[in-house]
């Protein structure tokens, strides 16, 4: 007898042939059948009249710092779906209702001054509007700049080495935003982090945004420091809470995490110990480990160290990524690959060029060549102009290489997937310019990247991303028509209702 079964909707499979169905069955965490007759019910199955409404599979991120997200100080506010100095009041406003006396309120990375309306930060006298009575902290990107309100700006005056605050509240990025952020993370807990994290699982599943492939962040092992951007996390504890939680049984949304060895060392002994001490792709299908990304050394190709470590992780046998910010990073890391390649095959290691701004179809040949592939990104949606807009993604959907869409959150960019897929399928940048318009792409091959196509960066495309009978039961009923809304609307789409491994872990309360 099946578990659940969601009847009367569109529900887009993702399959091989994109086949559209009305009903689905769940049982036991896996999709028991996908269209035709359904099963007799049994006492306990649940059934969801859908009422017509559009259901895809759930939404995989194959590259992003979604942890980091979780272990955010304070009481973290999501800033990304803001669209003027206004919605970021409401948003602060609205978080306050639960936040207990004296706690923080803080909004950390995914968003920039270029989405809203007065692109500006907020002032204190806007921020106190907002929230009176608790301290408010918001940090834009890595390392600020940042603002506080009256209350924030009384807290961090009064610390050892204070912070200078303006008297519109603001902090300057670098080091005087950096040192503010240190003073909050030096008040976090294994407790604190862990309810962090399951801030970010709600959101996430609110998005239809079911699993993660995580790729660490700027390496920094040991004490704190006040110089440590938003992206610096010890490697070796930042996934305490996700272990915590998952081992008193409450994970509900997925995460494989790779190990970063970002040492500029020619001994390169972070990268050796993981290779001989780690085992990759461990774990369940909720938490396992992943490989080595978003570097094995730094360099971005370039430099014997960059190219020894990728020798390195090619003799383990292991999965590798690195990322290109600039066509000359790309074409030193193709050429890279191939002198790995000459020496140790890697044809079957899928081995991942991530971000790719710019590209040529003759490196895209080449990385197909050794079985490579690319992850594609919306990340310019933030900040892009015309000469820094990439993705190309009709070249690269059109060269047939392996590729996928991620987001690169939360850090930079937003992690709400929603945007990324306005984005590729539009041009359009945060400030309504046309920037990549013409390599966008449909909405259809948009929304494949996000689901399908990315299982293969997990090695879970025998488990995830489409729905197909026998796969893990992850999915996600829309509130709205991805497929027909407005171009301006698809960042507003939403979960009505998210089901991971069979169970339903977010409802909107639409489709009672």
């Amino acid at each position: 007898m099946p578990d659940l079964i969601l009847t009367n909707g569109r529900i887009h499979t993702m399959d091989a042939r994109n086949s559209i169905v009305e009903s689905i069955a769940i049982r036991r965490g896996r999709f028991q059948t996908v269209g035709g007759r359904i099963p007799a019910r049994g006492n306990g199955t649940r059934v969801v009249n859908l009422r017509g409404r559009h259901v895809i599979p759930g939404i995989i991120d194959a590259h992003n710092h979604f942890v980091n997200l979780g272990n955010r100080p304070g009481y973290h506010a999501i800033l990304e779906n803001a669209r003027s100095i206004r919605d970021v009041q409401q948003t602060l406003s609205d978080r306050r209702k639960d936040v207990p006396a004296n706690e923080f309120i803080t909004a950390m990375g995914g968003w920039h001054t270029n989405m809203w309306a007065e692109k500006r930060l907020p002032t204190v006298k806007e921020l106190d509007e907002a929230v009176s009575d608790r301290p408010v902290f918001l940090l834009q990107t890595f390392n600020g700049p940042s603002v506080t309100n009256t209350l924030g700006k009384r807290f961090f005056e009064s610390q050892p080495n204070a912070v200078v605050v303006a008297e519109n509240g603001a902090i300057a990025g670098g080091m005087p935003s950096t040192t503010a952020l240190f003073r909050l993370r030096q008040q976090q807990t294994l407790e604190t982090k862990m309810r962090g994290t399951l801030d970010a699982w709600r959101y996430s599943a609110g998005l239809g945004l079911t699993a993660h492939l995580d790729q660490v962040g700027l390496g920094s092992p040991g004490p704190l420091t006040p110089n440590q951007s938003l992206a610096a996390f010890d490697p070796y504890r930042m996934y305490d809470a996700w272990q915590a939680l998952y081992r008193e049984g409450k994970a509900f949304i997925r995460l494989q995490h790779n190990f970063s060895a970002n040492q500029n060392d020619p001994q390169l002994p972070m990268l050796r110990e993981r290779l001989r001490n780690q085992f990759q792709f461990f774990g369940s299908d909720m938490l396992m480990t992943g490989a080595i990304g978003e570097s094995a050394a730094p360099g971005d190709g370039a430099g014997e160290v960059w190219l020894a470590a990728q020798k390195a992780v090619a003799e383990a046998r292991w999965r590798n990524e690195n990322h290109a910010l600039t066509l000359a990073n790309l074409e030193n890391e193709v050429a890279g690959y191939e002198k790995v390649h000459a020496e140790f095959p890697i044809t079957d290691l899928r081995w991942v060029i991530a971000h790719v701004p710019f590209a040529t179809p003759e490196l895209l040949n080449r990385l197909k060549a050794m079985g490579a592939a690319v992850q594609t990104t919306g990340w310019r949606y933030l900040q892009g102009t015309t000469a820094n807009n990439g993705s190309p993604f009709r070249m690269i959907l059109e060269n047939g290489i392996r590729a996928g869409l991620h987001s690169d959150s939360a850090h930079i960019s937003p992690l709400n997937p929603w945007i990324h897929l306005y984005y590729a399928t539009t041009g359009v940048n945060a400030a309504g310019e046309p920037i990549n318009a013409d390599q966008k792409i449909s909405r259809q091959d948009a929304l494949r990247l996000y689901t399908r196509e990315n299982a293969w960066f997990l090695r879970m495309e025998d488990r995830l991303g489409s729905i197909e009978a026998g796969k893990l039961a992850d999915m996600a009923v829309l509130s709205d028509d991805y497929f027909t809304v407005p171009d301006d609307q698809i960042r507003r789409i939403r979960s009505a209702m998210t089901v991971v491994d069979g169970k339903i872990v977010h409802d909107a309360g639409v489709l009672q």
